[in-house]
């Protein structure tokens, strides 16, 4: 069984990027362009790598924040080839054999497969087992629940060779690599990713006619209800749908 850590690198819309977006920015907010990855045997050597730029098309404009904090530049990227076809190569990087993914954080598993999905590409040949190193690097250092413990610091807490090139999808994979080595122990067991996950839906709020309700109260009893009146009925009604009062047989 082979490991793959991946990561990616993504564009997202700019306000002043005039040209026509296919899809609302909220059902696709962020387009990959970069993927890095390594391939690790189940002795953890490294047997290949994988490193590409991609070029995007529905936010062509590189957004000021993402070019800061990647160095990518529309110029970096103008020569460069297009989702369809790096994925196309990272499915063959990715090969044949059984194998896991290794990711800081399910928002690279989340943002590929959206990615995937808007470009009208399969998702079979992509593996559905992960590991979640973020994850379990939180649990190593005891970071409180609900928080995560970010990729340079665990770098620096076991002590991890590193240069200030973080943000760049191949040196974000090599250092989930090297904390994966350290901090991997045998019931370290791999996941499921749902690629088609349920979208609840929600069923509209119930309304009351307080209204009749009151109408029918003052029928029954051939009066108008005082305010005091009114109000005890709606409480009533509302605290009896709760069933909080039911007793069981």
């Amino acid at each position: 069984m082979n490991y793959i850590i991946y990561d990616l690198e993504f564009n997202q819309k700019y306000l002043s990027d005039t040209s026509e977006i296919p899809e609302s920015p909220l059902k696709f907010p962020f387009e990959i362009i970069q993927i890095g990855a390594l391939k690790l045997n189940e002795n953890f050597e490294t047997i290949s790598t994988f490193n590409t730029l991609i070029k995007p098309t529905v936010y062509p404009v590189i957004h000021p924040y993402v070019e800061n904090l990647t160095k990518i530049t529309n110029d970096k990227l103008f020569s460069c080839e297009t989702f369809p076809k790096v994925y196309k190569d990272f499915i063959q990087f990715i090969g044949t054999d059984e194998c896991v993914f290794c990711v800081w954080g399910l928002s690279d598993m989340k943002e590929l497969i959206r990615n995937v999905k808007f470009h009208n590409l399969s998702t079979s040949l992509i593996p559905k087992k992960y590991i979640d190193v973020q994850k379990y690097a939180s649990k190593r250092f005891n970071i409180p629940k609900g928080l995560k413990i970010g990729l340079k610091t665990t770098v620096e807490l076991l002590n991890i060779e590193f240069n200030d090139n973080f943000h760049d999808a191949y040196y974000d994979a090599y250092y989930t690599k090297e904390i994966f080595k350290i901090i991997y122990i045998p019931n370290m067991t791999p996941k499921t990713y749902n690629f088609n996950p349920i979208r609840r839906t929600s069923t509209p709020k119930e309304k009351i006619d307080t209204k009749a309700l009151i109408n029918q109260f003052e029928k029954m009893y051939n009066r108008e209800m005082s305010e005091e009146e009114k109000a005890i009925i709606k409480l009533s009604y509302m605290m009896g749908k709760t069933n909080q009062f039911k007793i069981k047989p």
